[in-house]
């Protein structure tokens, strides 16, 4: 886990400000600045227009006694993807705008299913050659 955050905090921004200062010298500085001003906006719309939708889908879903587990995640996705674009950043942006895109959104739930399913069942083959 601390590999992890240790990426997240100190690797990423790097690697955001190699790829901006790349775009930058390609073209220019006002050009890269108004780029990530205009990826936070159209963000911020996105995130709040799907937010909104996916409110909607587990309300309806809670009406209807059905347990919204899904949409629960695509909502965390999107407040994800949402914060993503509000950082500055190119690299960050395109994560952050698959989170809220709804094709790609399902392409990384359904990858992150499958991540947490392995990762459960490494535990249990684990607990259960410990106790053998």
């Amino acid at each position: 886990m601390l590999f992890y955050l240790i990426l997240l905090f100190t690797i990423i921004p790097v690697l955001e400000l190699a790829v901006l200062i790349k775009v930058g010298t390609c073209i220019g500085a006002g050009n890269t600045i108004l780029i990530v001003i205009l990826t936070g906006v159209a963000g911020a719309y996105l995130a709040r227009s799907q937010g909104i939708l996916t409110l909607i889908k587990i309300q309806e879903d809670l009406n209807r006694g059905i347990m919204p587990g899904d949409k629960i995640v695509d909502g965390l996705m999107i407040l994800c993807g949402g914060v993503m674009l509000l950082t500055p950043g190119l690299i960050t942006d395109l994560i952050g705008f698959m989170a809220l895109i709804p094709a790609t959104r399902y392409l990384i739930k359904h990858w992150l299913k499958n991540k947490f399913k392995d990762m459960i069942d490494r535990k249990k083959i684990i607990r259960i050659n410990a106790s053998s």
